[in-house]
């Protein structure tokens, strides 16, 4: 049997060796099911990728740490559908499950496990991306500007801040005063990235060869991620760079940590937006549901 034929045949082996080591899955609330003939009823923006830990294995259950961000639980519901997979070196599976529930007697960092429902069969891909029945997660681009004055954060954090406590209460924000030049920070020039993963406490990303370089010369970085059309208000913060690996193609992947050294406060605001956007991904699965359970009724 050739090897790749075999790595996807005996994926179960493989599960259980990354299991053994204390390793991760990467896992992502999938996107709605919709019929083709509504390919907008669902539109929805990038979607936010956790790895993590494999706490236990079953026969019909993975069991895995709740996803965290900047020491918060992000609230998966029962009953979500989620995007996974299952990467070993170069090689990569992709699934789709469900969060079958808080394993409460399970706890990683004094946080309930999630159950995921075990798949049946996996998927091959060689893409850095997760595709998962034919739908492709969309990994978020992030800006990057290297940061030449950690000092000058504060009025573009505090812009954001009073911009998102407006959208909360319903008015309408200057998005594009927001994203305006003279809002940035003392930096230097832009460059971008993939958000590969969010972790407890940063972020990881997929630098391209070209950029790479800046990376060796600028190991503090301002960052700035999209997530519309769910939230109009982008997510800043600044970031230490506190790991690289260059893979086989040349991309390089980063490990960076928030850093709110000069502005405590903002480190509230980058969790809420990370949960808000969160919950708003499992409103739109919901609703689809709900759809298609009102369909069926009716028919």
């Amino acid at each position: 049997m050739p090897a790749s034929r075999s790595r996807t045949h005996e994926w179960k082996r493989l599960l259980q060796q990354i299991a053994e080591r204390g390793g991760a899955i990467e896992i992502a609330v999938a996107h709605p099911d919709h019929e083709a003939d509504e390919p907008d009823a669902h539109a929805a923006g990038p979607d936010l990728v956790w790895r993590v830990k494999i706490l236990d294995l079953g026969e019909d259950e993975i069991v895995v740490e709740s996803p965290m961000a900047l020491g918060r639980d992000i609230h998966i519901e029962a009953g979500t559908e989620l995007a996974a997979a299952i990467t070993v070196g170069q090689n990569r599976w992709t699934f789709r499950t469900v969060n079958l529930g808080d394993k409460s007697g399970m706890k990683s960092h004094g946080h309930p496990g999630l159950r995921l429902r075990m798949p049946v069969g996996v998927a091959r891909s060689q893409r850095r991306r997760l595709r998962v029945d034919t739908q492709a997660l969309k990994l978020p681009r992030v800006e990057l500007w290297p940061l030449l004055d950690p000092k000058s954060v504060l009025p573009a954090e505090r812009a954001t801040e009073l911009a998102y406590e407006s959208w909360v209460s319903g008015e309408q924000i200057d998005r594009d005063g927001l994203l305006a030049e003279a809002m940035l920070p003392t930096v230097g020039p832009k460059f971008t990235a993939e958000l590969a993963n969010l972790g407890g406490g940063g972020v990881g990303l997929i630098v391209g060869p070209e950029d790479s370089g800046i990376l060796g010369r600028h190991r503090v970085l301002w960052l700035r991620l999209a997530l519309e059309p769910e939230m109009p208000v982008p997510m800043n913060a600044t970031g230490k760079v506190v790991h690289t690996h260059i893979d086989s193609t040349q991309k390089t992947y980063v490990g960076i940590a928030f850093d709110f050294s000069f502005n405590p406060g903002h480190q509230k605001l980058v969790g809420d937006q990370i949960q808000h956007y969160i919950e708003q991904k499992q409103d739109l699965q919901r609703q689809a549901r709900e759809h298609r359970e009102n369909a069926d009724s009716e028919g």
